[in-house]
C-alpha cells in the first residue's frame, strides 16, 4: 500500500529493499525517490513490476488474484538487460508464468525483502542479493 501511495517501488519503511541495495553497492541509504532513482540508475539497474495490475488485499502477495502481466518486452527491446532478478518467490512465479514464455528470458529468484519474510535477517538478504553486485562487477 505504501508503494502505491508513493507511486514508487518499495515504499513501505519496513521493506528492506533499499537498505539491501544500498549496502551491496556501498552507497548511502536513499531517502527520496530521486535518491532511489540515482542509486538504481547509477549502478546499472532497472526496476519493473512483474504484473501491471491485480486484485490484492493490502500488500499480501498471497492474496494476489487476476494478475495482468507487465510488458517487460518494452524494456528488453530498448535496453541491454543482461539478467533479470525477482524479489521473492511470488514475483518469480508470476514472471515464470506470464512473462518468461513471451520473452524466453529466465530470471533469478532472490529472497523477498518484504518484512513478511522474517525468517531471513538483513545480513542473510545482503548475502543473497550480493549476487547482483557480483554479476555487474563480473560483466565490466
Amino acid at each position: 500500500m505504501k508503494s502505491r501511495e508513493q507511486a514508487f517501488f518499495y515504499g513501505h519503511p519496513q521493506n528492506r529493499f533499499w537498505r539491501v541495495i544500498a549496502t551491496i553497492f556501498n552507497s548511502p541509504l536513499p531517502e527520496s525517490i530521486e535518491d532511489k532513482k540515482a542509486l538504481i540508475l547509477g549502478n546499472g539497474l532497472a526496476l519493473w513490476d512483474s504484473i501491471a495490475s491485480c486484485e490484492i488485499t493490502g500488500s499480501s502477495d498471497a492474496s494476489i488474484r487476476n494478475a495482468e502481466p507487465n510488458n517487460i518486452g518494452i524494456i528488453l527491446s530498448a535496453c541491454n538487460i543482461e539478467r533479470i532478478y525477482c524479489n521473492g518467490r511470488k514475483s518469480y512465479d508470476l514472471y515464470r508464468r506470464y512473462i518468461e514464455p513471451e520473452t524466453g528470458r529466465e530470471a533469478v529468484c532472490l529472497p523477498s525483502t518484504s518484512p513478511a519474510n522474517a525468517r531471513l535477517s538483513q545480513d542473510d538478504l545482503i548475502k543473497a542479493w550480493s549476487v547482483i553486485a557480483d554479476d555487474i562487477k563480473g560483466s565490466i
